[in-house]
């Protein structure tokens, strides 16, 4: 069995330290926000307030997953810490979701019994909010785009800079026209889209963790390709899965068409390798080399 490493990672370091300064940030965003709600009476303070704390736990569980990613591999941890980026960005999406739920549950009840809101403090503490959550979202946004752990953080952000806005608006509605209903309506427009954005992430990192294959990646097309190599004559029991973000692995066992030494081997794994990172960005081989062996050949085989 021949197992090839094919490094072209991006190690960037996911900026600790701009997920740190996010977190000092939204702790004092939530502390002022639960203490301007409370005086208030304002849902809609208090809902973000809410939504800014699960910010801070979704930070931190992003900070330990990335600091965590760091850690070498030992023989009890083959692998590192490498998937605790895909748990963190899981739990920061279910907590999306929880937070979201909540929120609709307090909006349709302050819906029914209206209150009067102080209106100066309300539109005091978003544009504070809107400030502290748009510094942490520009901190974090580079790294979103490769990383789902600081996409998950992104989202927790960005979802709260957005909803920080709608009570900057139902604030100066409430304050110049008395509309107070407002407040719970933009309320519910945050949940949905708390929602409507934590499902998406839910699902992919759903999918990693359960080890399916990447949706960019069609496994037909990449047994097709590898078979045209020559001396192959049929890759088969084929897995492709994500260990992270940015390590993509394959293993396989492959038919060929004589008895080849093991050097001649290597020339042809070489090969394989050049075409799964050049066409699907898979940097992980692992294949199991057979000549006439007497073996399931379907792609995918029911282990």
């Amino acid at each position: 069995m021949s197992h090839s490493h094919n490094h072209s990672h991006n190690h960037t370091d996911l900026k600790g330290r701009n997920l740190l300064i996010s977190i000092f940030l939204n702790i004092l965003i939530t502390a002022s926000q639960v203490v301007g709600g409370l005086i208030s009476g304002s849902l809609a303070l208090l809902s973000d307030a809410l939504h800014n704390f699960s910010d801070v736990l979704s930070l931190v569980v992003s900070y330990v997953a990335n600091k965590l990613t760091k850690k070498e591999a030992s023989v009890q941890r083959t692998f590192g810490y490498k998937r605790a980026e895909i748990l963190a960005a899981f739990i920061n999406a279910s907590t999306l979701i929880i937070v979201a739920v909540i929120l609709i549950k307090e909006a349709i009840e302050r819906f029914q019994n209206p209150q009067t809101i102080e209106s100066n403090l309300v539109i005091i503490l978003a544009l504070l909010a809107i400030l502290g959550n748009g510094f942490s979202v520009l901190l974090l946004k580079k790294d979103s785009s490769n990383n789902i752990n600081i996409k998950s953080a992104y989202i927790h952000l960005l979802t709260d800079m957005l909803a920080s806005v709608a009570v900057l608006v139902g604030g100066l509605l409430m304050k110049y026209y008395q509309i107070f209903w407002v407040d719970s309506f933009l309320t519910f427009l945050i949940a949905l889209y708390l929602i409507w954005m934590g499902y998406d992430l839910l699902k992919t990192s759903t999918k990693m963790l359960m080890l399916f294959t990447p949706s960019h990646i069609n496994i037909d097309d990449v047994v097709k390709n590898v078979n045209k190599i020559s001396k192959v004559k049929k890759m088969h029991h084929v897995h492709i899965w994500n260990l992270s973000d940015n390590e993509l692995h394959l293993e396989a066992h492959l038919d060929l068409n004589e008895n080849v030494s093991i050097t001649e081997f290597d020339g042809i794994l070489q090969d394989i390798e050049a075409v799964l990172h050049e066409q699907y960005d898979i940097n992980h081989v692992t294949i199991q080399p057979e000549f006439n062996k007497n073996d399931p050949k379907e792609v995918i085989v029911q282990d």
